[in-house]
């Protein structure tokens, strides 16, 4: 098996909550190599990862359901915010902005690694599940 076979098993055999922590794991990956770029002065391979980790936050923002109270509307913040800074350190040529949006990104992929890694509630037959489950 070679590693596009091996990813796309990975992917299709995952948890809602496990392919939010891989795509996390994507930003964080084209990100950190988009500040390599730019402290090697390589514009082209630093646009190509930055445009990379961008459709990843994109993806993540449209996906959103805005019905789900306050935690959709905060990651809509979050996510915006590392969209602008991106762009912004990239204008700049500004690694420590960069760096902050690694920063925001690695916490909450740690987050999300907990909530994916929560085992889900047993169900017992004619009785109700309590409580909420993230982890898909």
């Amino acid at each position: 098996m070679d590693l596009r076979q091996y990813t796309q098993r990975t992917v299709q055999t995952a948890t809602p909550g496990q392919l939010v922590v891989m795509l996390y794991d994507g930003m964080i990956r084209f990100f950190t190599q988009a500040r390599a770029a730019m402290e090697s002065g390589d514009v082209q391979t630093m646009n190509e990862r930055v445009g990379r980790g961008l459709a990843i936050v994109t993806e993540l923002r449209c996906t959103l359901d805005m019905t789900q109270g306050e935690l959709p509307e905060r990651l809509a913040g979050i996510y915006d915010w590392c969209h602008d800074e991106v762009i912004d350190a990239r204008l700049a040529n500004d690694t420590a902005r960069i760096n902050q949006v690694i920063g925001m990104l690695a916490d909450l992929r740690s987050a999300w690694a907990q909530v994916a890694n929560t085992p889900r509630p047993q169900v017992a037959v004619n009785r109700p599940v309590v409580g909420v489950n993230l982890a898909g």
